[in-house]
């Protein structure tokens, strides 16, 4: 079983940056594609971003397409998400998931994923 520690959370002004990083421990994460997802308060949990698991080919919500960037470190077992120009409305808590597939692709809804970690929150001020 692997488990998932997300960081790099926390408070940013409408602009700013943010990283951040999700931590493989018990097993490598080399085989698996992984996520990032979000939930704000009151609404459902949704899909953010993902990376196949060579790190060839990612997927992006049309939200955050252009200001997100995801990628991974196999050697780190961590995979990381880079958050520029954020606002207001990315303001949740994001979580990190792992996917086993025959094929190592993604998968664009959270029921496509088995780990989860306990996320990590990001307030975006106005």
């Amino acid at each position: 079983q692997v488990q998932l520690v997300e960081s790099g959370g926390g408070l940013v002004q409408s602009g700013g940056s943010l990283r951040l990083s999700c931590a493989a421990s018990g097993r490598t994460v080399g085989s698996d594609a992984m996520g990032w997802f979000r939930q704000a308060p009151g609404k459902e949990r949704e899909f953010v971003s993902a990376i196949t698991r060579s790190g060839g080919s990612t997927a992006y919500a049309d939200s955050v397409k252009g200001r997100f960037a995801i990628s991974r470190d196999n050697a780190k077992n961590t995979v990381y998400l880079q958050m520029n120009s954020l606002k207001p409305e990315d303001t949740a808590v994001y979580y990190c998931a792992s996917r086993r597939s025959i094929f190592g692709g993604v998968s664009y809804v959270k029921e496509g994923y088995e780990n989860w970690g306990q996320g990590t929150q990001v307030t975006v001020s106005s």
